[in-house]
């Protein structure tokens, strides 16, 4: 199964999407909650080229986006193949 990780803030309603979508394929994920800023919201722009947006989602280290790029790789059905390898 693939390393998930999701950066979040505690009331972003794509967030709570992620989340449920990744749930509902018995996805286990790191959550790092980015609400206080600090070397972790930082690690996340870094990480993500720059984006200061949440959710950022990555699979395997590689940058997916956030909440409506995993709706897309969902609904093309690239995201099963992404979390099977």
């Amino acid at each position: 199964m693939s390393k998930v990780e999701i950066y979040t803030k505690f009331t972003c309603g794509y967030c709570f999407r992620a989340k449920a979508l990744l749930e509902n394929k018995n996805v286990s994920f790191k959550e790092t909650d980015i609400s206080m800023g600090g070397k972790d919201r930082e690690e996340m722009i870094q990480r993500s080229g720059g984006r200061m947006t949440v959710p950022q989602i990555f699979i395997d280290d590689r940058h997916i986006g956030g909440s409506d790029d995993l709706d897309a790789l969902d609904r093309s059905g690239e995201l099963d193949a992404l979390l099977a390898s």
